[in-house]
């Protein structure tokens, strides 16, 4: 089927590539100019795990194309799939400018039958409006076609998207058009052999589904840092509190690992948009609005250790950071922990030295060149020098130290490990003390 992207971010350019790898001719369409010639020259602007090779062999292979050309691209596609970003207003509701953006162009130059999908994070009631946008454009030019309009939202992982996109574990489509469903039956159909894992519903459910999940993801997160502060003041460890709920069937293991607070571009923005969506009918979403005080308050919890170690004072305390993006396998920054954590630190007076595998230049990006931070090549170029070493993100390769090393380079023998790591008693065999989130009572700092 010939497909039309608006939006070459992660979700966008994650979603076009997908499609074009199970023979789909898709056209990525984008307003910046700079991001399509980087892509039509082979670069990828974002780090996924296996997206380059997939880009890389299917625009080779002509079924994955670029443009900037709003025109070619509405004509394109029988499908128009709208994955432009919905960024958090002032108010933290989702700023939808640019999905109508996309909507009124389509209406603009649509000049056959067109299925337009909201692949875009967008709160209840945005097909509506998609609707009303597409439809005031061809009032305009006097003419009548028919439409479409469809929610369905991404669940792809950071760091996890491709598997994600290929073997999903539910595809969520919210329409009321039997012609619609067909349509999108053909475009899934590649990713949905083994067993149906199509889902139909109307839209504002479909568009409810994508808030609800995230939220639900990140209360679990909060409910667990929750429950890591208090095991600290009651002298439990966590990991073993842990163990023994997720054996439990009902609840599970996944996202109940506490931690320095949850980041990226989905979880905050979600929960902030719903509540407010919640607000905006009237009703207080208590749950969620604690969820939400919650992560920001553990944002703050590995500088509060930091500080209270050094007695308050960290005038010139250099302090090491392994980890900068949100999670591992991926270099996205937004609203990370190590951010919260390095700004308060040099607001102290304190200096950072940062490694991180892939958000070096994202870093860079971002802070320029902000005094008291040095960006180093490896995460043991980051030690030396350092008063105490903190851990801000679980990539793979800080999970089994040289300790040792550790021990010997660092001016202090302390670790603050924001993402339990570590085994204490491993470290304090080899002469380090160890900070973790909720494991004793040696852990609370009043």
């Amino acid at each position: 089927m010939d497909i039309t992207i608006f939006g070459t971010g992660y979700v966008g350019l994650v979603t076009g590539a997908c499609l074009a790898d199970v023979g789909h001719n898709v056209l990525c369409m984008d307003v910046d100019q700079a991001k399509i010639d980087k892509l039509k020259s082979g670069q990828i602007p974002i780090y996924e795990p296996g997206l380059d090779n997939i880009v890389k062999h299917t625009a080779e292979a002509g079924r994955l194309a670029f443009t900037t050309d709003v025109q070619e691209a509405v004509k394109h596609g029988t499908l128009q799939f709208i994955a432009v970003g919905t960024p958090p207003d002032e108010d933290g509701s989702a700023d939808l400018q640019y999905v109508t953006a996309v909507a009124k162009s389509i209406g603009q130059y649509m000049d056959e039958y067109k299925v337009i999908v909201d692949k875009s994070t967008v709160p209840v009631g945005t097909g509506d409006k998609v609707k009303a946008a597409v439809r005031a454009q061809l009032d305009s030019r006097n003419i009548k076609l028919e439409f479409d309009v469809v929610s369905n939202p991404e669940f792809l992982k950071e760091g996890a998207a491709i598997n994600d996109f290929m073997k999903p574990d539910r595809i969520i489509i919210g329409t009321d058009s039997d012609r619609a469903s067909d349509v999108l039956r053909e475009v899934y159909y590649p990713f949905n052999r083994s067993h149906d894992r199509m889902i139909f519903m109307d839209i504002r459910s479909a568009e409810l589904t994508k808030y609800a999940a995230n939220s639900l993801l990140a209360t679990k997160i909060s409910f667990m840092n929750e429950v890591a502060n208090l095991a600290e003041r009651l002298g439990a460890d966590i990991e073993s509190v842990r163990r023994g709920i997720g054996s439990d069937p009902r609840i599970g293991y996944h996202f109940i690992y506490p931690g320095c607070g949850y980041g990226g571009s989905c979880f905050p923005k979600d929960v902030q948009a719903l509540a407010r969506t919640a607000n905006e009918f009237g009703y207080d979403a208590r749950i969620l609005n604690a969820v939400e005080a919650v992560n920001y308050a553990q944002k703050h919890v590995l500088f509060d250790k930091i500080s209270h170690y050094f007695g308050g004072d960290l005038q010139g305390k250099v302090v090491a950071i392994w980890g900068l993006a949100f999670k591992p396998n991926t270099d996205d920054m937004r609203e990370a922990s190590a951010r919260t954590l390095m700004e308060k630190l040099w607001k102290a007076g304190a200096k950072v030295q940062a490694f991180d595998p892939e958000s070096m230049e994202e870093t860079q990006r971002i802070y320029g060149d902000q005094e008291g931070l040095v960006l180093c090549g490896t995460k043991e170029q980051a030690l030396k020098g350092a008063d105490v070493l903190t851990i801000c993100t679980e990539w793979k390769e800080f999970r089994s130290p040289d300790f040792t090393a550790i021990a010997s380079a660092l001016r202090e023998p302390v670790v603050f490990d924001g993402r339990n790591l570590y085994d204490p008693e491993i470290l304090a065999r080899h002469d380090l003390i160890y900070y973790a989130i909720g494991r004793g009572r040696n852990q609370f700092q009043s």
